[in-house]
């Protein structure tokens, strides 16, 4: 019998072979539109920093300042000594930028989707018996499904739907229209980020209410970033407001740190605060990253150019890397998936990108299906026009040579 050291090794080499094979390329900078990579200046499109706020100085003030009034860390838990006034704060900051009526927050967002799923279904709620449904789309982020994997066979159902197919999901719940459940659960991501297209929130708001269901909503790609004041995909659908279940969180356009949340009625929040495992047995937020994602959300309440500038940014980078005829997804998101086809070839210009001073990433099975293989780009408010135009003129260049173009 094979040592788990020799499986490992063997497993290791078998993803180098085919390609597959995930490289960690460190920066040498701050994370902003131009890193230093190697020594060298390069084009960042590979980051979630997406409302450029990662590096801003204000975010950076602000930090500094949580450090010097609260120190570095809070050493507890929430409920023991881990909330500082300022975990309220910004709990009621988020809820009034999403408009829900209160806000748990989280170490992650990964952590907040686990919380809601398991602490939901597996308690009680007054029933010795009892049994959920969970309806999901197929292309829901892993936090989801791990989130869902959490709940207990014997008490939940987890069903797929098309992905942003709402007549599937129609169909689904007429079928279980008759069943008797206890709680019918619709999720999905807002933006779906290997794709950048958007959940069909609009239609899923009027299905939710209509079969009683719950809906929830993961948009960590959307939070910051669409919407005309960047307060997600159910501003950018017209439900700002009427989503049941909003989790997201702190490390993508809101700063780029780290932490999520969960936001929606007052007492489902206060629910979640008694019975969430990674809420309670996980230290708060240190004080540096509260302040900072406050800073980020007042920056983004208070200055609009910033969502317009990721917009234009967005709509500039898309016309031009279709223009040279790069086979793209539609759609007006930053995420920008560049289909290539094949594992080995995204893999090869990601590396050869970099070289021209293009940092970005190269996605294939299993994070995306087999064959459709991709390089995703991700546009920035940190980007300027010229330093779009350098990575579009590197895009070119390493195309041609690799006979992409």
């Amino acid at each position: 019998m094979a040592t788990l050291s020799e499986l490992i090794s063997q497993e290791l080499r078998q993803l180098e072979e085919s390609k597959t094979y995930k490289y960690e390329v460190p920066l040498e900078s701050a994370q902003d539109g131009i890193v230093r990579v190697k020594g060298r200046k390069v084009v960042m499109l590979a980051s979630n920093n997406y409302a450029g706020l990662s590096n801003h100085q204000a975010v950076r003030k602000a930090a500094i300042r949580g450090v010097k009034e609260y120190g570095y860390g809070v050493a507890s838990v929430r409920f023991i000594c881990g909330t500082q006034d300022i975990h309220l704060d910004l709990e009621k900051k988020i809820s009034r930028f999403l408009g829900t009526e209160d806000t748990i927050l989280f170490s992650s967002c990964w952590a907040a989707n686990e919380a809601f799923f398991a602490s939901l279904t597996n308690e009680k709620l007054g029933y010795d018996t009892w049994r959920d449904v969970i309806y999901s789309d197929r292309l829901n982020h892993a936090s989801i499904i791990d989130g869902q994997r959490l709940c207990k066979a014997e008490t939940t159902e987890r069903k797929i739907y098309r992905h942003a197919d709402v007549d599937d999901l129609i169909r689904q719940l007429e079928e279980d229209k008759e069943k008797d459940y206890r709680l019918r659960i619709i999720a999905t991501d807002g933006v779906f980020s290997m794709e950048g297209d958007l959940a069909p929130l609009d239609r899923l708001v009027d299905i939710a209410k209509t079969s009683q269901a719950i809906l929830f909503v993961d948009d960590s790609h959307g939070v910051g970033v669409c919407g005309k004041r960047g307060r997600g995909t159910p501003e950018a659908k017209g439900v700002h407001g009427r989503i049941d279940v909003l989790t997201g969180t702190l490390g993508k356009a809101i700063g780029g740190a780290a932490g999520g949340y969960i936001s929606g009625k007052k007492d489902m929040i206060a629910f979640m605060r008694q019975k969430a495992r990674t809420y309670i047995f996980s230290n708060s937020l240190p004080p540096a990253i509260v302040y900072g994602a406050g800073a980020a959300f007042d920056l983004l309440m208070k200055e609009p150019a910033i969502v317009k500038r990721l917009r234009k940014n967005t709509a500039y980078f898309r016309k031009h890397i279709a223009d040279l005829g790069f086979k793209i997804l539609e759609g007006d998101h930053p995420i920008v998936p560049i289909m290539l086809g094949e594992a080995s070839v995204a893999q090869d210009m990601s590396k050869a990108l970099l070289e021209e001073g293009v940092y970005i990433k190269g996605l294939w099975y299993p994070v995306v299906p087999k064959g459709e293989a991709r390089l995703r780009a991700q546009i920035s408010a940190a980007l300027s026009r010229k330093d779009i135009d350098r990575a579009l003129a590197a895009f070119r260049k390493v195309g041609k040579r690799m006979n992409v173009l």
